[in-house]
């Protein structure tokens, strides 16, 4: 069993073949792919960890789609003052499978 452990977008995601994973938003090449960062790498019995094998390692991800995330509400509120700000934030997400570890 293979899987890696990848940077995803300030966040990091246990991935294996086929996985579908939503990440912050990223740029994809001309074909669709992205290269996303290994953080470490089980093969079977063998774990690396280390930066000098992992730079070797490549984890390919085909982009699905791009979408947006729910909306947050952001409410600030000062007692007394009169004062009260209300505002959303919708955040930018991409979703990519998982193709190839090597």
């Amino acid at each position: 069993m293979v899987y890696a452990v990848v940077r995803a977008g300030g966040r990091q995601e246990k991935v294996e073949v086929g996985t579908i994973v939503t990440m912050d938003r990223i740029k994809a090449d001309k074909d669709g792919n992205v290269e996303l960062a290994a953080v470490l790498l089980v093969d079977g019995d063998n774990i690396t960890s280390d930066s000098k094998s992992l730079a070797d390692v490549k984890v390919t991800a085909q982009v699905l789609n791009d979408l947006r995330g729910p909306k947050i509400i952001i409410q600030k509120f000062k007692n007394k003052t009169g004062y009260k700000k209300r505002q959303g934030h919708r955040q930018d997400l991409t979703r990519v499978q998982v193709t190839k570890i090597a």
